[in-house]
């Protein structure tokens, strides 16, 4: 199984041997949907960039760029330009260009990954950006809110060298913190390996501290947020009790209110205020403006009224300040904890890893750390242990469980020879293994980076929330301030005692209770939990926008041969001549199997093979011993197995041998039988005298019929395409379901893409599942790709979502999730418009509603705490998600 790689191309209008770049970038400073969608035009407008995404959620960006029109520099100033910072994460993908003399090939660019704290909404991942791409020898950054997480792409080789240094000094100077992920590499335990296997393992060991490290710094900054809102909680308390129940009732109480609140609105509210300030400070705003703005107005108004009561009058609103930073607080608090339970399913995958393996050296046992484990090292794996890297069987036998990265429910047989998969649990047997992938280049660790990057990415229907976060700060502060005037012109004309004051008061409520931060995380975070739950179930989905595809499609397009089928022949039939005998051993099914398997035996053929080995799993020992084997080229074999001439192979063969006319036309009725069914038939002959034949065929995966039978049921249109002959389709497609007028056989690969598409022109939303070379070219025409994850990497790389297991059992419920998680997305959507689109007016007119006109800040702080909350939770659902498609 290897990694899917992201997409690349020319880019449009550079010179054709110029490869274009797609960079991930951790972002820092977004704090909500706003700052994502400033960052992505503000990268969109630079002269090479061909496509920019930001997602909150995650805190990251992909850019895709032309590295002759633009570089990592280039994206970096600009980020920093509109207020943000940005690292990457990811080294950028580039497509294979042919070396020229004339234009050599460009030193390759390296990424770094920062761990980013301070930000709060999408502004504030802008803002990270563009600090990062301010950098010089930066070409890309990228910088995900949700995971915290910064990636910068820097040349090391630039005139002016770009160190992880110099990133943490410009996010600095951007008003957040940051610090680097990854840790130096431990020297290598065995002297033998090679620099190159040496440094395969350095970067797993790196990649696994880097996961331990920001484990920690988040589990920290969770700390000192809970500890900060206790802190408000304890004095906001005694701030709206006494407000409430003891107002007036004794000298200094406006001073001990003041007193308590100072701490609140000063310390706990710090977050906000700086934010803000920063915000303010590169010409823009988000979501901490509006608090900010809001929680000051309110606590200054009462700082003037316990001084100077002749200028605002004697009410204060020490309440109000304390509970609208306290409630906004909780909200940030409870999102953080919401959000950090959405990369819980990269963090378990992670989590699988054993620390220690059992290595044999020297002749010797050692228990050695995994990040020590070399490609070629032997490995001893007991019952119930994890096994610790992918590899080989070479020893014992064993059924292993697959299920925490395939989701195969049932255990796998495995015997020498088998290749195991690192993370899975061996179960009754002790193994003997042979390393043959370790770190970075393991299947669990090529999931992980494949989950990281789609829960990175961008589904379209996010663009709608983008364009309303683009104005929405800037609108809530008009709609504010139009409040204010408002209300104020109409206390004055009615004659109203301080309208002003009631104003400012429905002027707060309408600040504090904007929240543009649900609209930034109504679309990632479901797609961070759908898509981690899909590697849970080993299904891999490459994007957000595969993922919003994989929802709408309507026909599926299935190549036969490894996708419905196994991909290579096995004997399925046995018949025997009516009539014929043999002296020693008596002629039965067995007996002529074990004649067979044991003159196919030294045959390296396929349809040999399969005859072998359905022996084996019969449990039919081969007869032996065998001598004068021949293969005959187009015909079959020749032997003499146990002092008997065995001739096996096609009727024309028999019959130029001599065989007994009357005993082959005994076999006419059953091989045409088999044969209409596409089976291939073989003709055996002992001592001249036909008695009996075989059939072999490619036989239908474990679970196809029912995978088939419940996309049918989901309403879905089935084809099947393949490039085998008639006879053989029809017979696969009847065993599977489908409807022989939905078959397509004896195509080419080109005409596979020509079939997609004019499905496509129809109408309809296509998938189209293969795992070989051959199926690449419909994969690539398809809406959405499926690959096996037994197949080819060329199938793997053009495909959008993987299947790890590599059969149809789990397309079924990859098309479920996908429906689930749109439905969620939807579902947040609908409340992070309808909570604005309601609750704004309502602020607006809160002096006209006689229990808000004095309380509608702190009702206002409440309901803005709990929108963002509410959204996250929800995307939470989907970590119920089975694969009967329920959530």
């Amino acid at each position: 199984m290897t990694e899917l790689h992201e997409r690349t191309g020319v880019a449009a209008g550079a010179d054709s041997a110029v490869a274009s770049i797609t960079a991930t970038l951790a972002i820092e400073g977004m704090t909500c949907a706003s700052c994502a969608l400033r960052i992505e035009r503000g990268l969109k407008k630079l002269p090479g960039v061909t496509d920019a995404a930001v997602n909150l959620a995650t805190e990251r960006a992909a850019v895709t760029y032309a590295p002759g029109a633009a570089s990592v520099d280039d994206l970096v100033r600009k980020v920093r330009a509109v207020g943000y910072g940005a690292t990457p994460i990811l080294e950028p993908a580039s497509v294979p260009v042919p070396e020229s003399p004339v234009s050599p090939t460009p030193a390759p660019e390296r990424p770094a990954e920062l761990a980013i704290s301070g930000m709060t909404c999408a502004s504030c991942v802008l803002r990270v950006e563009r600090a990062l791409s301010r950098v010089p020898g930066v070409s890309a950054a990228s910088v995900n809110l949700a995971t915290e997480h910064a990636v910068v792409t820097f040349d090391p080789a630039a005139d002016t060298p770009t160190t992880t240094a110099d990133l943490i000094a410009a996010v600095a100077r951007a008003g957040y913190g940051a610090e680097s992920i990854a840790r130096e590499a431990l020297p290598s335990a065995a002297s033998e390996v090679s620099a190159e296997t040496a440094s395969g393992t350095a970067t797993g060991e790196r990649a696994e501290a880097g996961t331990d490290l920001e484990a920690n710094r988040r589990a920290q900054a969770l700390r000192r947020r809970r500890d900060t809102l206790l802190l408000g909680v304890a004095l906001s308390l005694p701030v709206v009790v006494l407000s409430m129940f003891f107002m007036d009732r004794f000298p200094g109480e406006n001073l001990l209110l003041l007193a308590l609140t100072l701490p609140v609105w000063a310390y706990v509210g710090w977050e906000f205020h700086r934010t803000a300030l920063r915000v303010v400070r590169h010409g823009s705003a988000n979501m901490d403006v509006l608090v900010s703005l809001g929680s000051t107005a309110a606590f200054l108004m009462s700082v003037v009224a316990t001084f100077w009561p002749g200028v605002v009058g004697g009410v204060t609103f020490y309440d109000t300040t304390a509970l609208i930073v306290t409630l906004i607080y909780l909200g940030r608090f409870l999102e953080a904890r919401a959000r950090r339970q959405t990369g819980e399913a990269i963090r378990r995958l992670a989590g699988l890893r054993p620390r220690v393996a059992h290595v044999v050296r020297a002749g010797h046992e050692l228990d050695v750390p995994l990040e020590r484990v070399v490609a070629g090292d032997e490995l001893i794996v007991r019952p119930g242990e994890r096994i610790p890297t992918d590899a080989a069987v070479i020893g014992g036998a064993s059924a292993v469980d697959e299920s925490m990265l395939t989701g195969e429910s049932l255990p796998v047989e495995k015997a020498p020879g088998d290749p195991v998969i690192g993370a899975t649990v061996n179960q009754t047997g002790m193994l003997r293994l042979r390393a043959t992938h370790v770190g970075q280049d393991t299947m669990l660790a090529g999931i992980i980076r494949m989950v990281e990057r789609a829960q990175g990415s961008k589904a379209p229907i996010q663009r709608l929330a983008d364009t309303v976060a683009g104005i929405f700060v800037p609108t809530v502060l008009v709609i504010s301030l139009l409040t204010f005037v408002g209300w104020t012109i109409v206390g004055y004309s009615t004659g109203a005692t301080g309208p002003w004051v009631t104003a400012l008061v429905a002027a707060v409520a309408v600040l504090v209770v904007a929240c543009p931060c649900a609209l930034g995380l109504a679309t990632p975070t479901a797609i961070m939990v759908g898509t981690g739950k899909g590697a849970e179930l080993g299904i891999l989905i490459k994007s957000g926008e595969s993922l919003e595809r994989l929802e709408g499609v309507t026909a599926v397009v299935l190549d036969k041969t490894g996708t419905i089928t196994r991909g290579r022949p096995e004997l399925t039939d046995v018949t025997l001549v009516p009539g014929a005998t043999l002296d020693t051993p008596a002629l039965d099914v067995n007996a002529l199997l074990g004649l067979v398997a044991g003159a196919e035996g030294p045959s390296e053929h396929p349809v040999a093979r399969a005859a072998v080995e359905g022996a084996a799993v019969r449990g039919i020992t081969p007869t032996v011993p065998v001598e004068d084997f021949a293969a005959i080229p187009g015909g079959g074999v020749r032997a003499r197995v146990a002092g008997r001439d065995l001739l096996i192979g096609t009727r024309a063969l028999l019959a130029d041998a001599g065989a007994d006319a009357s005993a082959l036309a005994a076999l006419d009725a059953p091989l045409s039988d088999l044969e209409a069914a596409g089976k291939t038939t073989l003709l055996v002959a002992v001592d001249g005298a036909p008695v009996g034949a075989l059939a072999v065929a490619d036989t239908l995966k474990l679970g196809s019929e029912a995978a088939i039978a419940a996309l049918r049921r989901a309403g879905l249109d089935i084809w099947m395409v393949t490039g085998d002959n008639r006879r053989t389709a029809q017979r696969v497609a009847l065993s599977a379901g489908i409807a022989a007028d939905h078959v397509r056989a004896e195509v080419r690969p080109a005409e596979k893409a020509e079939e997609v598409a004019r499905l496509r022109a129809a109408g309809a939303v296509v998938a189209f599942a293969g795992d070989g070379i051959n199926d690449a070219p419909a994969l690539a025409a398809a809406d959405v790709g499926i690959a096996m994850g037994t197949g080819t990497e060329v199938a793997l790389e053009t495909a959008e979502v993987a299947l790890v297991k590599g059969n149809l059992r789990a397309l079924p419920s990859a098309l479920s999730l996908a429906r689930a998680t749109m439905r969620v997305i939807r579902q947040n959507l609908f409340w992070a418009f309808g909570y604005n689109v309601v609750l704004i007016p309502l602020a607006i007119a809160s002096p006209a509603i006689p229990f808000l006109s004095q309380t509608a800040p702190i009702f206002a702080a409440a309901a803005m705490a709990l929108s963002s909350v509410t959204v996250v939770s929800n995307s939470l659902r989907l970590r119920h998600f089975t694969t009967h498609g329920k959530e």
